[in-house]
């Protein structure tokens, strides 16, 4: 008898084969009480535990592969900090002593602990960080028993195997990577956890956040994972089967007919060109921007250098890795985002607390004015990378003239200063401002004034247009980009920077998102930037469009205000077909 399991499907298409099971650390471990003379061995078990667990977790963050995403140094680097904390690398051996009790019992006792400070935090994306001390505790809870923390090895010439997990931790994922595995399904994460952000960039159909598929599921059980849906069908029977490898192979097909279309010219049938350039978080991103086809970068996201270590990047780490990927680029352009840090990202080196509510505190270009000479090290990099290739420096979370003229006041600043060093930089560097503030999208003519061109990160923008937060289960269902409030911000930005001659671009989820795609061309946007994954999907659509077909359905979606209406409408007019 086949069940259907129902979570939160990642990385888009379907996978067929045999499960194998991770198996686990029990966090229900075993308590037992020790004799007084067991107990000093009993602590250099639980710290030769703690050692052989950071000496893991450092040989794997120091030989992250390649091709690995960008996210993983960032995710280890917290694994490891974790593990130092006191919390759990020492308070344990006090516990051991004063309970007499073995040294799981006392790690778990202390994990407990640290696991409920982290629900007690009222935002979303921190409180989901509790993941990360359990995933920790359970690498160390396999050190005190011996087990390998390696994932079990696939035998490459077999049926297509499944992994099936509780969870899997970043140093898990640094093993998948370089796996045999066509997909994986876990019992917990969410939309904002580590499993999910590094799913989506290993692109494989998977589904997380089943909360059951672990006890569910059989070793070898032939399963199905449907990644769109967000599905997984525990022995399908031949029916279920049939029609699943028919969708299958119909998405293979698809996805190898997207390669023909790379070289291809981005411009609608009518013959209208359209720029699409993609997203990076780190130098080494450039061999997928390449492999997409993408004619630029439109958005390097600069503060990813910032993160997962225990210092600043010096201002020459800093120029080596703009310039890296500036003349990596070959002449493209390549637009490099201020750093964007606070809210959910905050650096370990931060001497700023975490504010009531992150999101609208002291977070983005508030930061950087907070930290004039941080910034000012950033934009001296900036330029002097500009001599290496097409560099454009653009400022995030800009709300009006105000702060804007700052951040332009600091970079004038640094041009000032290479010039009395004599480094060269290019003097015409182009500057722009993102569109993510209600705020900065309703006054946007008058920013115009001080910048070459623009880019609208809509993930905020419709965060802060609707007061929801996207990845709150209780309101998430909310979040809407075709609401009438956020479809009148674009359309009123795209039309103020067309007056103006100026380039603007979507950097946000809308513009790699193909629902989204006729809608962002008849309102009239010419430059859509995303993840590298996302890019040819989008030029199909961009190729088998024509302006004047789309006309009518975008007028009558941007004149509707009824959300169901807008949402048939929208569905009308992807329905459309090519001519």
């Amino acid at each position: 008898m086949s069940i259907s399991l129902h979570g939160i499907g990642i990385g888009g298409g379907i996978a067929i084969g045999r499960a194998h099971l991770l198996s686990q650390s029990a966090i229900d471990v075993v308590h037992y009480t020790l004799e007084s003379h067991e107990l000093p061995a009993e602590k250099q078990r639980f710290e030769k535990a703690i050692r052989n667990t950071r000496k893991e977790l450092e040989m794997l963050w120091g030989g992250i592969p390649e091709n690995a995403p960008a996210e993983l140094g960032a995710f280890l680097s917290l694994h490891i900090m974790l593990l130092n904390d006191a919390t759990l690398s020492r308070a344990p051996l006090k516990t051991i002593d004063t309970l007499s009790c073995n040294a799981e019992w006392a790690l778990k006792t202390q994990a407990d602990a640290l696991v409920a400070q982290f629900e007690e935090i009222e935002e979303q994306y921190l409180r989901e960080r509790k993941h990360d001390v359990i995933q920790v505790v359970e690498r160390v809870f396999k050190n005190l028993s011996g087990q390998n923390s390696a994932l079990p090895v696939v035998d490459p010439l077999t049926e297509e195997a499944i992994l099936v997990a509780h969870d899997l931790s970043p140093a898990d994922m640094v093993y998948f990577k370089d796996s045999n595995y066509a997909a994986f399904v876990t019992d917990a994460g969410g939309a904002t956890s580590h499993t999910a952000i590094l799913a989506r960039s290993l692109d494989l159909p998977s589904v997380i956040a089943t909360h059951n598929a672990r006890e569910l599921i059989s070793e070898d059980e032939m399963i199905i994972v449907d990644g769109v849906q967000g599905v997984v069908i525990v022995s399908p029977d031949e029916s279920v089967l049939a029609e699943y490898r028919r969708r299958q192979r119909n998405w293979r097909e698809a996805r190898r007919k997207l390669a023909g279309i790379k070289k291809a010219n981005a411009k609608t049938q009518d013959g209208t060109p359209i720029e699409l350039v993609a997203n990076i978080e780190l130098p080494q991103d450039i061999e997928d921007v390449q492999e997409s086809g993408a004619v630029g970068i439109g958005l390097f996201r600069s503060e990813f250098l910032f993160l997962g270590r225990d210092t600043l990047p010096s201002e020459d780490e800093q120029f080596e890795a703009y310039r890296t990927v500036a003349a990596g680029m070959n002449g493209l352009p390549v637009t490099i985002r201020t750093m964007d840090l606070g809210a959910d990202k905050n650096p370990k080196w931060s001497i700023h607390g975490v504010s009531d509510n992150p999101a609208l505190g002291l977070c983005g270009m508030r930061l950087c004015l907070a930290e004039p000479l941080l910034f000012r090290s950033q934009l001296r990099a900036l330029l002097r990378a500009s001599h290496e290739g097409k560099v454009r420096i653009l400022f995030p979370m800009i709300n009006g003239v105000t702060d804007l003229k700052q951040a332009l006041a600091q970079l004038d600043l640094a041009k000032a200063e290479l010039h009395v060093e004599n480094i060269p930089f290019d003097e015409k560097i182009e500057v722009g401002a993102m569109i993510e503030i209600p705020s900065a999208a309703l006054v946007i003519s008058t920013l115009a004034r001080y910048v070459d061109f623009f880019a609208v990160g809509t993930n905020d923008l419709i965060q802060y247009t609707l007061a929801i937060d996207r990845n709150d289960d209780a309101v998430s269902h909310l979040y809407d980009p075709t609401h009438p409030a956020v479809l009148y911000l674009l359309l009123h930005a795209f039309k103020t920077a067309a007056k103006g001659g100026l380039s603007i671009s979507v950097c946000g989820e809308m513009a790699g998102d193909v629902r989204m795609t006729r809608l962002l061309l008849g309102m009239g946007l010419r430059k859509f930037s995303m993840h590298p994954a996302n890019l040819l999907l989008v030029k199909q659509v961009v190729l088998n469009t024509n302006l004047d077909r789309i006309a009518t359905l975008t007028s009558r979606i941007l004149r509707a205000d009824d959300p169901d209406k807008i949402h048939d409408l929208l569905q009308q007019l992807n329905a459309l077909e090519s001519v």
